[in-house]
């Protein structure tokens, strides 16, 4: 399974991006997505999934009510619609592949994009 995030950059506090992971390799509709990040010194931090046919999300508290995840299965693509960006969203964020309906296993991983919020 290969995993391709793009859609990072540098933005402003309150500004959005939106990240997108296009999956080859893999029969994409029916496996669950994420979304996870990792800052400087910090740890790994889930910041969403979604399953197979969009009927269950789940969000990090650290997101809730700003972000959004969603998938095109007709295009193998999951998006990470973030708003109101703040600057601890400073991270590298990479998608995952993997299973699960009201938690999630990550299974593969792709590489990053980076996400910087400054003014």
């Amino acid at each position: 399974v290969q995993l391709q995030a793009s859609g990072g950059g540098l933005v402003q506090p309150g500004g959005s991006l939106r990240l997108s992971c296009v999956a080859s390799g893999t029969i994409f509709s029916i496996i669950s997505m994420a979304w996870y990040r990792r800052a400087p010194g910090k740890q790994r931090e889930l910041v969403a999934f979604i399953t197979s046919a969009s009927s269950n999300t789940n969000y990090g508290d650290s997101v809730k009510g700003r972000f959004t995840i969603s998938r095109d299965n007709a295009k193998n693509t999951v998006y990470l619609q973030m708003n109101s960006l703040k600057p601890e969203d400073t991270a590298d964020h990479y998608c995952s592949a993997g299973t699960g309906f009201y938690s999630y296993t990550p299974e593969h991983w792709g590489k990053g994009t980076q996400v910087t919020v400054s003014s």
